[in-house]
């Protein structure tokens, strides 16, 4: 456990090991392995040795260790298993309180509970023709009993939805795809990998009509300075707006790993977690898809370009500034103006999570600088560490819920204090937190 005295050297130390890690020929290549769920009966990480004023339960579902139960917030977890595929609430004490029955379906990644009572499900779909980690290619609406409400498959060799769901304020659904581009149609756009792509696109489709109401797709939004006689041939470093085609390295052609969204209501922004380019990307999502296939338009006149983006300035071709993320997860919007990201550390063996205070310009409707946020609160541990999945919430008391994917769940204060655990047989990929008296939690009548 972290003491608020060194966290703030120990996340120097950290930060500069992120800039270590920077690679100076801005390419990269990503573990491939990706968002994988472990095997069945895989061993999760081993919690930390008791202290002596520890107050373990035990339970069905894991270990609780309460540290400072005082401390804790009292509410219900809402965790998605996907190694056990399990979707379910727990107390603080670990007990089960609801699962959802889900037959022969299988969770994709992201499960969140709506207020209605009803579950947005990014399901598995059959026989996926695109096979990277984060399994996806359905979405469904599930009530209580486990039926489907609504069922919405995006899934075939051309395309497969992935990883994460949002739902907008009007009611449509954002969902993340894959979408190939042939070898031929890649080296044409200055591609040095001879293989099919499969870069990303953003999706907001209609519940009630199933129809793809506006798209963003990365391909219209390329830059490259492999091969001056292709498309998208310019200096990357001049244009941060757009996205180098060549910096990572995958052979298997998945060369980007959005991983997570969040979406800003106010400002009409949607913000997208990149795996394999440890950033976040800032879209203008006021432009209709014609606009946003193009470079100009939109409240922030770029169309669908970048707005802004931060993390990792090597992928813009920026060697000399600072490095923040080495992989990561979950771009959680909790409050206007401030994020919270879970960086998972790569080699470093050891993850971070950062409340992040984002620039004002993005509520002017103008472009920030490209410098890192503020670093409102940051926390790690030397056993804080999941190479992939994981997550940070903020609670209603102020302590931050963080899920260790490989390992289960913590809550530390904002002075840094651990003072509640879990740790489970499972493959975390987020946990929500929902008070006893969220609309949710009452439509269903446990």
């Amino acid at each position: 456990m972290l003491k608020s005295s060194i966290k703030t050297s120990l996340a120097i130390i950290c930060c500069t090991l992120l800039l270590c890690c920077s690679n100076n020929d801005n390419s990269i290549t990503p573990d491939e392995s990706g968002e994988e769920t472990p095997e069945q009966g895989e061993t999760p990480t081993e919690e930390t040795p008791q202290e002596n004023n520890e107050e373990v339960v035990e339970s069905d579902l894991g270990t609780v260790t309460y540290f400072n139960k005082a401390l804790a917030e009292d509410h219900y977890i809402l965790v998605n298993d996907a190694m056990n595929n399990h979707v379910y609430l727990m107390d603080k004490n670990g007990d089960l309180v609801y699962e959802w029955p889900l037959g022969d379906r299988k969770i994709g990644n992201d499960v969140v509970l709506l207020e209605d009572g009803t579950l947005l499900a990014a399901l598995q779909a059959e026989g996926p023709d695109i096979l990277f980690g984060g399994f996806g290619g359905k979405i469904q609406i599930i009530d209580k009993e486990g039926n489907a409400l609504w069922d919405f498959t995006y899934s075939n060799s051309n395309h497969r939805l992935h990883h994460d769901v949002e739902l907008l304020p009007n009611g449509n659904v954002l969902g993340i795809a894959w979408e190939k581009m042939t070898q031929e149609e890649a080296l044409a756009s200055g591609s040095k990998h001879n293989t099919d792509l499969y870069p990303e696109s953003i999706l907001e489709i209609n519940p009630t009509t199933d129809e793809i109401v506006w798209e963003w797709h990365a391909k219209d939004h390329l830059i490259q300075d492999f091969d001056d006689t292709k498309l998208n041939f310019g200096e990357v470093a001049a244009n941060p707006q757009l996205i180098d085609l060549n910096y990572v390295n995958a052979e298997n052609g998945n060369i980007m790993h959005i991983n997570g969204l969040g979406y800003d209501a106010i400002n009409d922004l949607i913000f997208l977690s990149v795996n394999f380019y440890s950033e976040v990307w800032i879209l203008d999502h006021s432009t209709t898809t014609e606009v946003a296939a193009s470079h100009s338009g939109g409240n922030f006149g770029r169309g669908g370009d970048l707005v802004y983006r931060f993390g990792n300035p090597s992928a813009y071709g920026d060697d000399d500034s600072e490095r923040m993320f080495v992989n990561n997860h979950y771009p959680n919007l909790f409050e206007p103006g401030k994020m919270l990201i879970f960086t998972n550390g790569g080699d470093l063996g050891q993850s971070t999570v950062y409340e992040l205070g984002l620039p004002n310009a993005l509520t002017q409707e103008s472009i920030p600088t490209l410098t890192s946020p503020e670093i409102l609160w940051s926390f790690t541990d030397t056993e804080l560490y999941s190479p992939k999945v994981s997550g940070a919430v903020r609670l209603p008391n102020g302590n931050t819920l963080i899920t260790e994917g490989d390992y289960g769940i913590w809550e530390v204060t904002t002075e840094g204090e651990v003072v509640w655990k879990f740790s489970g047989d499972g493959f975390f990929w987020r946990s929500y937190h929902y008070a006893k008296d969220h609309p949710g939690i009452i439509a269903l009548d446990l």
